[in-house]
C-alpha cells in the first residue's frame, strides 16, 4: 500500500467525503450535523450495513435528530477535563500518569464522544506548543506514564510523533507511553511500514488502547493492522462505551470480548456513558446496565470481562460500578 494512502484517507474523512451515503440516509439530520460535524473514514463506510437502519456501526456515526434534544442534566465537559488541565494540552487527573491532548482531529467523529464540545483550538498541544507540556512532565518525577490522546494522536505524521516521543524518552522518570486510538480499526492503513520502523525503536514501554464498541468493527484490514502493532511490541488493550442501540446486550458484549481475544487484545474497560450534551440518547440507564453486566459475567471467563467503570469528575481513579 502506498505510504501516503492513510494521509489521503484522513483527508477524505475530514472533508466529510468519507461516505457518499451518510448524508443521504433517512436518519441523517442536517441540524445535528451542524452541531458536530460528521466524520467517517472510508473503512467504516465499508463496514456499515447500509441496508439495516439499526446497524450498530451506523448508529455511532450518523447525525440524528435525537442530538437536538435539550437535556439540562447533561454537560459540555462531563469528565472534568477543563478543571484538570495543568498546561496547554496537559490533563493530569490521576497519580503517576498524565494525558496529553496531542491532536484535535479524528478519522471518525463518534456521536457519543465526551469531547464533542472540547475547545481543541485552545486546549491541545501541537508541535509548536509542546514545550510547556514537556516542561510540566519533566518537572514532576511522580509521572511515569504519558497517555497520547485527542482527538486521535495517530492523525499526526510519523515525524511529528517521533519528535514528541524522543523528548519523552529523555525524561528519565517516564517509563510508559500509551496511545488511545480508534485509527488501527477505522483507518488501518495508517499502521504502515513507516509507523512500524519508528515505533519498534521506542525505548519506552508501549501500550495501545483501542476503542472498539462492536465486533463488527473488526475487519480483516483492522486485523492486519493489529497484528502489525503486536509485532512492533505494543501491549494491546480495548475500552468500550456501553451504548444504547450499539452494544447494550450481554450477547453483543460477549461477542466483542471473544473477537478481541482472537486478535490478542485484552478487554480493559467498559465505560458507563459519559453524560455529554447532545448525546443522551446513547445512555443505558445504570440499573439496566447493571443487569447487562451481571449477565456478561456469566457468559465470560474473568480474563475476558472488562471492568465496568464510570469517570466521575474530581475522583482520583475510575470508579468501578460492579464487583
Amino acid at each position: 500500500m502506498a505510504s501516503n494512502s492513510w494521509q489521503q484517507s484522513l483527508k477524505t474523512a475530514l472533508s466529510g467525503k468519507g461516505s457518499e451515503r451518510l448524508d443521504k440516509h433517512p436518519q441523517y439530520n442536517p441540524d445535528a450535523a451542524r452541531l458536530f460535524a460528521p466524520v467517517i473514514s472510508p473503512q467504516m463506510d465499508q463496514q456499515i450495513d447500509w441496508t439495516d437502519d439499526n446497524d450498530p456501526l451506523l448508529r455511532q456515526f450518523i447525525p440524528a435528530k435525537d442530538e437536538l434534544i435539550d437535556a439540562t442534566s447533561l454537560s459540555h465537559d462531563p469528565v472534568g477535563d477543563v478543571a484538570a488541565t495543568q498546561a496547554t494540552g496537559v490533563i493530569h487527573k490521576y497519580h503517576g500518569r498524565v494525558l496529553l491532548i496531542a491532536s484535535g482531529s479524528c478519522a471518525v467523529n463518534c456521536r457519543y464522544c465526551f469531547r464533542r464540545h472540547f475547545a481543541y483550538g485552545q486546549q491541545y498541544a501541537p508541535r509548536h506548543n509542546w514545550q510547556a507540556a514537556i516542561n510540566y512532565l519533566a518537572g514532576d518525577n511522580s509521572i511515569h506514564e504519558v497517555i497520547l490522546s485527542g482527538g486521535d494522536p495517530l492523525t499526526l505524521q510519523d515525524d511529528t510523533l517521533q519528535g514528541l516521543t524522543t523528548q519523552l524518552e529523555d525524561i528519565h522518570h517516564i517509563k510508559t507511553l500509551r496511545f488511545h486510538s480508534r485509527i488501527p480499526v477505522v483507518m488501518p492503513e495508517r499502521i504502515d511500514q513507516s509507523w512500524q520502523q519508528w515505533t519498534r525503536k521506542l525505548s519506552l514501554n508501549k501500550v495501545m488502547v483501542l476503542h472498539i464498541n462492536h465486533a463488527g468493527e473488526l475487519s480483516p484490514a483492522a486485523g492486519h493492522a493489529i497484528a502489525q502493532l503486536r509485532q512492533a511490541g505494543f501491549t494491546l488493550l480495548n475500552q468500550s462505551v456501553l451504548l444504547k442501540g450499539v452494544n447494550d446486550s450481554a450477547q453483543a458484549l460477549a461477542e466483542l470480548s471473544h473477537a478481541l481475544f482472537r486478535h490478542r487484545i485484552m478487554p480493559y474497560y467498559l465505560h458507563q456513558f459519559d453524560r455529554v450534551s447532545n448525546a443522551g440518547h446513547f445512555e443505558v440507564p445504570q440499573n439496566q446496565a447493571h443487569d447487562i453486566y451481571q449477565q456478561l459475567r456469566q457468559l465470560l471467563p474473568g480474563y475476558l470481562l472488562p471492568k465496568w467503570v464510570q469517570e466521575i469528575p474530581g475522583e482520583l481513579a475510575k470508579t468501578p460500578l460492579s464487583g
